[in-house]
């Protein structure tokens, strides 16, 4: 199969080199000679999937147990996929070339509701039958992990078996319980067997144990286990110690520019800055910071591993780690006579200093990216931002006075309680930036390039696990209208104006929001031909709309529905650890634009992620997040 595609198709398609799989650092093993054949598939394709972490991790975590082999598989894109079905050839693993339906277990991961599409795509080109119940001893184990687990819902008919939580110890023991599984009958899989010995698991999910009733008005009435080794809750694992977590130093480089091409070290896990619309911050807690002696060392393997210049310092909110500065300006010292570089990707207003923005230019310059996410500080109290004006002024002002001359700005739209004054505020908040970058020009001699600011907006998406959870999205054609609206308060030419599809993200948040019954409106979605639905020139937003009401369901009672506190959501079974509680509480607080602080650096606000941890928060100096050994 090899040659044919080498030969036949590879010449023909657009990019060849996202399918050869013989990378720098690559892992291929000896089939005959493990125990297990597992392959990682990234619903979308090679640029994207090779900048996720999580696979790089995962992809080691596994090659480095020498019974257990994993490989890649990355979604196709159309000009490849069109040569596959023409050949009738399977989509097959970058490193052996083998088809998907030969390995023992596919594994997913869930980044974002609108790959699921490319989920479906991927099996059928890979010969493994889409719904569980299709599925015979013969077939692959379907598995998925990632922040869309935490909502399972939608692919329930699709995924055998859900990991939630952090992988790095979980993987391995689903992969062991497998391979034990399959040693005791010769190599075969009695599926129904198989799937009862992974209940055992900590943070397994497997639908087909679980029931779900509904009321005449279509709401939940409930979500029973229908095996008795099922729990009632399903709780997720996370790694207590980050400095003990695997974590790769000698990870594949790509062939081609990926979408972050450059070394990433993870300087912690988690936040806890609250802000009530993100759901990565609720499911990613508790925060763990990695000791700056091990970042070090870690760095050194992946420079001298890898070829790269730059590190990324990779995290949630990459500013807040406690010894940020220091840690930067030793590597700094250390590298930068080599032309290597650090990048930090996420910043927060308040935690950028200048002494920080001095050292991350000192090799290269790029441009700046910051988040205020709402216009008016009304409105970031609402979604507890934590920031100020005040803040964003102080940090372009000292962005500007060093050398740089690109700002880029993040907002939402359509969030709870927003007005046209906040829409406002976001116009006014560039034209301040832009006027101060031109004001701090003129006092040093009118050098170097204009200023220029970028403000890109995205539609809000309520999402589970979240104090927001409960809201309905704006609907869609308020939003379009809001974006326009904001598009006519930008008139300057240097204030570069960005928005996101308004469709995509009503579609988003039907599946964000959504219940077990969406997959059939996913399944006749694909059927119809939806695929790359992220890719604005692949939406089909009518067949969409088009496909979930064939399946018999209405997509506005999903997004539009303000839902109860007593509701039984979609997601209730799955415990993330912030307790459901402090969830309403701080919904309320949103209503009433009152603020939580961070527990990291004031009082514990009982979210109950620690509740059954041995925490230690030091508040006074030390290591703010630490855990006791």
């Amino acid at each position: 199969m090899r040659e044919l595609i080498e030969t036949k198709i590879l010449p023909k398609v657009e990019k060849p080199l996202r399918y050869l799989g013989d990378e720098w650092n690559v892992e291929k093993k000896d089939w005959e000679k493990v125990r297990l054949r597992t392959v990682f598939a990234f619903p979308d394709i090679y640029e994207v999937g090779m900048s996720h972490l999580g696979l790089s991790i995962i992809y080691h975590l596994v090659n480095e147990q020498k019974d257990f082999l994993m490989e890649r598989v990355f979604a196709p894109w159309t000009d490849m996929e069109e040569e596959l079905r023409k050949y009738n050839l399977p989509l097959f693993s970058l490193e052996s070339y083998k088809p998907l339906y030969e390995f023992d277990v596919v594994a997913f991961t869930l980044q974002y509701e609108m790959s699921f599409t490319n989920i479906l795509n991927m099996l059928d080109l890979g010969k493994v039958p889409l719904r569980c119940d299709e599925r015979t001893d013969n077939d692959p184990l379907v598995i998925a992990g990632g922040p869309c687990a935490y909502n399972p819902e939608p692919l329930a008919d699709f995924i055998d078996v859900f990991v939630i939580g952090e992988g790095e110890e979980v993987t391995l023991e689903v992969m062991e319980v497998i391979a034990r599984h399959r040693e005791e009958r010769r190599g075969k899989m009695e599926r129904d067997k198989l799937l009862e010995e992974l209940l055992e698991i900590k943070g397994i999910y497997i639908p087909k144990f679980y029931t779900v009733s509904y009321l005449p008005d279509g709401k939940i009435a409930g979500i029973k286990p229908n095996h008795p080794k099922a729990p009632a809750v399903i709780t997720k694992r996370f790694i207590k110690n980050l400095d003990e977590a695997y974590f790769p130093t000698k990870p594949l480089v790509p062939y081609l520019e990926v979408v972050h091409d450059r070394a990433m070290l993870e300087v912690l896990r988690g936040c806890t800055r609250g802000c009530r619309f993100c759901q990565a911050g609720m499911l990613y807690r508790p925060v763990r910071e990695r000791d700056p002696e091990l970042l070090k060392e870690q760095a050194e393997k992946l420079i001298r591993n890898t070829g790269y210049n730059e590190i990324s310092l990779t995290s949630l909110s990459t500013s807040d780690y406690t010894c940020i500065e220091p840690v930067i300006k030793e590597l700094l010292d250390k590298y930068s006579e080599e032309g290597v570089g650090v990048s930090l990707p996420s910043l927060r207003v308040d935690s950028f200093s200048i002494n920080l923005a001095k050292e991350v230019q000192r090799v290269r310059r790029s441009s700046l990216t910051f988040a205020p996410e709402a216009g008016t500080q009304r409105l970031r109290d609402v979604i507890n931002k934590g920031v100020t004006e005040e803040n964003l002024m102080k940090v372009t002002e000292a962005a500007f006075r060093e050398g740089w001359h690109k700002i880029k700005l993040y907002f939402m739209l359509g969030l709870p309680t927003e007005t046209n004054e906040d829409l406002d505020g976001i116009a006014d908040l560039a034209y301040k930036v832009l006027n101060l970058g031109d004001r701090i020009r003129k006092e040093q001699g009118s050098k170097g390039p204009q200023p220029q600011v970028t403000i890109s907006v995205a539609g809000f998406v309520p999402k589970a696990h979240t104090p927001f959870q409960w809201v309905p999205q704006v609907p869609l054609e308020q939003l379009k209208a809001k974006q326009q609206y904001l598009k006519n308060k930008i008139r300057n030419r240097r204030i570069n104006y960005n928005y996101h599809d308004a469709e995509l993200s009503y579609v988003e948040a039907v599946f964000a929001k959504g219940d077990r019954r969406l997959g059939k409106g996913l399944l006749v979605a694909w059927q119809k031909g939806c695929k790359f639905d992220g890719w604005s020139q692949h939406f089909k937003f009518a067949t969409w709309m088009e496909a979930i009401k064939e399946a018999g369901l209405d997509p506005e009672w999903y997004a539009y529905r303000e839902l109860k506190y007593d509701d039984i959501l979609p997601w209730e079974h799955i415990d993330m650890g912030v307790k459901k509680q402090f969830l309403i509480k701080e919904h309320q607080k949103a209503m009433e634009a009152a603020v939580t602080g961070d527990c990291r650096f004031k009082h514990c606000t009982v979210c109950g992620i620690c509740q059954d941890l041995d925490v230690a928060l030091d508040l006074k100096g030390g290591r703010p997040g630490g855990h006791k050994n």
